[in-house]
């Protein structure tokens, strides 16, 4: 009923969102998005940028998944979080491990001359798989997602629902991922480092390992 949501603040929904952020979160996201930043191999500050991407995606599922809710009902729930959330999320990990497989480096990077150098590869269009594998895990069934849909299905009104995901979305952002990522992409650098020939044996053995995660989330389905 919408009297019982009324009562329900947009803390509670960030505190919510923060306990999914803290623990299963983590466990979930880090072998997709921490993958991509060790293969990538770009230290700190791309991994970083990445990061605020993959979030990014989260937040917006997470508020057009509470705007849905608010139209269409608890059953979206669990319509998601069965074969067209796994196929959402195996697929954008494959797309994400083949991106790296056929990616090329910015054509006006040059092979480092000292072990300092770092590789750019400066192409903003590359945060596309984090933002999209981002969007995709939001699909990932777990408790505080189904008690953010329950609320937001309870709340009758899609505008409620969609600042119920947002909310929930940006409390999901408190995440130890914030710090493992960049720690993923500053291990990377440093294999790479004068060791440039292992830069794109690092790219390749990533991208083999997210299409890898993407078919295990799929061949069940077949």
């Amino acid at each position: 009923m919408p009297e019982a949501t009324a009562s329900i603040g947009l803390g509670t929904v960030w505190l919510l969102g923060a306990s999914m952020g803290l623990t299963a979160c983590a466990a979930s996201c880090l072998p997709f998005i921490g993958t991509w930043a060790l293969g990538r191999a770009s230290g700190d500050s791309e991994a970083f940028r990445h990061t605020l991407s993959f979030l990014t995606g989260r937040v917006l599922a997470y508020t057009l998944l509470a705007l849905v809710a608010g139209m269409a009902g608890l059953s979206l729930a669990h319509a998601l979080g069965g074969i067209w959330g796994s196929l959402a999320i195996g697929g954008t990990s494959i797309l994400a491990g083949l991106w790296l497989l056929v990616g090329k480096r910015s054509s006006g990077c040059s092979k480092p001359s000292t072990s300092t150098q770092t590789i750019r590869w400066g192409r903003p269009r590359d945060a596309t798989p984090p933002f999209l594998m981002g969007a995709a895990l939001a699909l990932t069934p777990c408790t505080p997602l189904t008690s953010l849909l329950a609320l937001a299905a309870q709340a009758e009104d899609p505008l409620r629902g969609a600042s119920f995901g947002l909310v929930f979305g940006i409390g999901a952002t408190v995440t130890p991922i914030l710090l493992l990522v960049p720690l993923a992409g500053r291990l990377g650098m440093a294999l790479r480092e004068e060791r440039d020939w292992l830069t794109p044996w690092l790219m390749r053995a990533a991208g083999v390992v997210l299409i890898l995660l993407g078919l295990r989330r799929i061949i069940p389905l077949i």
